[in-house]
C-alpha cells in the first residue's frame, strides 16, 4: 500500500470537504487511491458528489460566432481577470471565434488557421499579443456544430461584450421547419444547458464509466441499510433511474417551465416550428473548468520583494 501523506489528506479534504480523519481513513482504505477514496467517502455519506476541488479557474474569456447552420464556441486563458476585460484582448477572442467557424472546430485546426488581422496564423497572432500584452495566453478549447437543416443557437450567460462571457453553449437542432421559431426554442435549450450542466443529451449517452461508478457508490451506500441483496439491487436500480433523469438533457425538468421535461418544450415548440426537431448535438464550455488556478499570497509576494 502506497504511503498516506499529509498533502494525500489536504488534496482529498480539498476536493471533497470532509474531516481530515475520514479523509485519511478513505485513503488508507482505498490504498491512496484519490478518486475511489472520493467514492469512499461518497458512500459514507460524508463526501457530496458535487464537490469540487479548491478553486478551479482560469482567467480569460469564452466566445461564440456562428455562421449559417454551424456556430462554434472558444475558450481562450489569460492569466488575469484584467487581461481579460481589456478591448485588444476581447477582440482577440472575438476574431479567434469568427475564425474557428471556417475550421473543423478542434483546437490543432484553430491554431492553423490564418487571423485575416494579422495575416499570421491563430497561434502566431496570440504569441504577438502576448509579446505586446506582457501577459501568457493560450486557445485552450474549441467545439463546432453543424446540422444540414436547422440552427445551432448560441447562448452566452453574462455576457461581457458582444459574443463574449465566461459561459458558452450551443445547441445543434435539426429540423426542416420555421428557423427563426427553431432559433428561438434552441436558444431556451442553450440557456437550460448553461444552467443544469447534463452530461449527455440522453439517458443511454450518458458515459458508461461514469454510470458504473455511481451504481457502484449507490451499491455501497445502500448495502449500510442492511437490507438483503434482491432489495438492494431494486433500489440501485431506482437511484439509477433517477440519477439518468438529472443529468440527461431531454429528462430534465425545463428551467424555463419545470412543468415539462426538455424533451416536452421542444415537443411542444415543433407546433410554432411547423415540423419536428431533433436535438442534435450540445456543447457547454464553463471558463476554466478543471483548471486549477493557483493560489499565491500577495501580501507574502510584496514582503519577499521588499526584502530583495
Amino acid at each position: 500500500m502506497s504511503e498516506i501523506t499529509a498533502a494525500m489528506v489536504k488534496e482529498l479534504r480539498e476536493k471533497t470537504g470532509a474531516g481530515m480523519m475520514d479523509c485519511k481513513k478513505a485513503l488508507a482504505e482505498t490504498a491512496g487511491d484519490m478518486e475511489a477514496a472520493i467514492d469512499w467517502l461518497r458512500a459514507k455519506g460524508i463526501a457530496k458528489a458535487d464537490k469540487k476541488s479548491g478553486r478551479t479557474a482560469a482567467e480569460g474569456l469564452i466566445g461564440v460566432s456562428s455562421q449559417g447552420t454551424k456556430a462554434v464556441v472558444v475558450e481562450v486563458n489569460s492569466e488575469t481577470d484584467f487581461v481579460a476585460r481589456n478591448d485588444a484582448f476581447q477582440e482577440l477572442v472575438r476574431g479567434i471565434a469568427k475564425v474557428a467557424v471556417s475550421t473543423d472546430g478542434t483546437v490543432d485546426a484553430v491554431a492553423a488557421a490564418t487571423y485575416p488581422a494579422s495575416g499570421k496564423s491563430v497561434s502566431d497572432t496570440i504569441k504577438d499579443a502576448i509579446a505586446t500584452i506582457g501577459e501568457n495566453m493560450n486557445l485552450r478549447r474549441s467545439v463546432a456544430l453543424s446540422v444540414e437543416d436547422g440552427v445551432v443557437a448560441t447562448y452566452i450567460h453574462n455576457a461581457v461584450s458582444d459574443g463574449l462571457g465566461k459561459l458558452g453553449v450551443l445547441v445543434a437542432l435539426k429540423s426542416t421547419g420555421d428557423k427563426d421559431a427553431l432559433n428561438a426554442i434552441g436558444r431556451q435549450v442553450a440557456m437550460h444547458i448553461a444552467a443544469t450542466a447534463p452530461l449527455a443529451i440522453r439517458p443511454e449517452e450518458v458515459d458508461a464509466a461514469v454510470a458504473e461508478r455511481e451504481r457502484n457508490v449507490f451499491i455501497e451506500q445502500s448495502r449500510a441499510s442492511g437490507k438483503p441483496d434482491n432489495i438492494i439491487e431494486k433500489m440501485v436500480d431506482g437511484r439509477m433511474r433517477k440519477f439518468f433523469e438529472e443529468v440527461a438533457l431531454l429528462s430534465q425538468a425545463f428551467v424555463i417551465n419545470p412543468d415539462l421535461t426538455v424533451a416536452a418544450a421542444i415537443k411542444e415548440a415543433e407546433k410554432a416550428v411547423g415540423a419536428p426537431i431533433e436535438v442534435a448535438g450540445m456543447a457547454r464550455l464553463l471558463l476554466g473548468e478543471g483548471v486549477e488556478k493557483e493560489e499565491t499570497d500577495f501580501a507574502a509576494e510584496v514582503a519577499a520583494a521588499v526584502k530583495g
